[in-house]
């Protein structure tokens, strides 16, 4: 977003877990990424390593059993993803 936009942080229960849903105002990701975005070493951007979505993913599912996904995307946009986290 490049300091300018609009990021949200948005929590409920659903079942027997906790969404958390995350949005922001940013450039979008095209459907054809979705698939590879949590794939270590992928970016779209010049700089960077690729890595912050493929350690979120592993953290969430390896470390608290939960999910993460796309929620919503559109180029120009922006993205939500959603978080689902077990109730204890």
């Amino acid at each position: 977003m490049k300091g300018k936009g609009k990021l949200e942080v948005e929590l409920a229960r659903s079942g027997n877990f906790i969404k958390i849903l995350i949005s922001d105002t940013g450039k979008g990701i095209p459907t054809k990424n979705f698939n590879r975005i949590f794939e270590p070493g992928f970016s779209t951007k010049k700089r960077g390593w690729g890595l912050g979505l493929s350690l979120a993913k592993r953290i969430i599912e390896d470390y608290h059993h939960g999910k993460i996904g796309i929620a919503y995307s559109e180029v120009g946009k922006g993205t939500t993803f959603e978080i689902k986290l077990r109730r204890l």
